[in-house]
């Protein structure tokens, strides 16, 4: 994986987490609070799997097994 996309990838996962928070926020205003958290879930679990995957990456990485090119 090259440096510039684990960077981009980064990114994109922070996004994505801060967009969950505010799709909760927003949705609470006119929906109940489990139909909110239902609508927000899909992002945050797709945000957390990608930092999974980068922690990953990282680890395997600094360890020596892959590298960021």
């Amino acid at each position: 994986m090259r440096r510039q996309t684990y960077g981009t990838l980064s990114v994109i996962a922070f996004t994505l987490i801060l967009v969950s928070f505010v799709i909760l926020g927003f949705s609470r205003i006119v929906l109940p609070y489990r139909t909110a958290r239902m609508l927000a879930a899909p992002t945050l679990l797709v945000g957390f799997a990608l930092v999974c995957f980068l922690f990953i990456q990282g680890v395997l990485s600094w360890i020596g097994v892959s590298r960021l090119q």
